[in-house]
């Protein structure tokens, strides 16, 4: 594995997408723990993506139009969906103190979802993935699920910080309505604004 791969990866991993963002919004809404369930639920999703794309299924689907634009659509109705819950009171950032947690079956599959209607992870990972396989490699299918999986677990790791660092703020947040009010908007705009970008998006 070389470390121009872990240096690109790296670099795609610490710029915030949806995943990142959901993973935030549970650590400020919830705290340390949901944020990791909410990691898990985004990385479960980011890995099947990767199969797809070393198995061809990305492929097929990049090949198919009608496929593509299923996928593509119920996750810009999904996105939507997730910013009207950050922005109404009691959604995802209702940061109450005395709010009761969403179960981590709810959590884990709302990031499942963000992440694996995103048809653009298989196509991104089906142009990403193979750059990096030497020619000389035995096995070409397992080099590229075992670069998939160096990625992913990369993914883990910043969004588990991401999450962390959004609960280390949670205290401050609860006792500033104004922020709050602020950032429920802000991550609102930034999930409708993402779903908009899907929409547009060409095949």
């Amino acid at each position: 594995m070389s470390i121009e791969f872990l240096m690109t990866s790296l670099i795609v991993v610490l710029l915030p997408g949806t995943g990142a963002l959901y993973t935030m919004a549970i650590g400020l809404g919830q705290g340390a723990w949901p944020s990791v369930l909410a990691v898990v639920g985004c990385c479960m999703a980011i890995m099947l993506h990767i199969v797809a794309s070393v198995v061809g299924l990305a492929a097929l689907l990049h090949a198919s139009a009608l496929a593509f634009e299923i996928v593509r659509y119920l996750g810009v109705v999904w996105l939507l969906y997730m910013a009207w819950g950050i922005l109404r009171e009691g959604g995802t950032l209702d940061v109450a103190p005395d709010r009761r947690p969403r179960r981590a079956g709810q959590i884990i599959l709302r990031g499942f979802l963000l992440n694996i209607l995103n048809p653009k992870l298989s196509v991104f990972f089906l142009a990403f993935l193979p750059q990096f396989v030497p020619v000389d490699a035995v096995s070409p299918t397992s080099y590229l699920l075992g670069l998939g999986m160096a990625f992913n677990a990369m993914t883990f790791i910043v969004f588990v910080i991401y999450g962390l660092a959004a609960a280390l703020a949670r205290d401050h947040v609860i006792s500033r309505p104004r922020v709050m009010l602020w950032l429920r908007r802000s991550f609102a705009g930034i999930f409708a604004l993402l779903s908009l970008r899907l929409a547009l998006a060409e095949r």
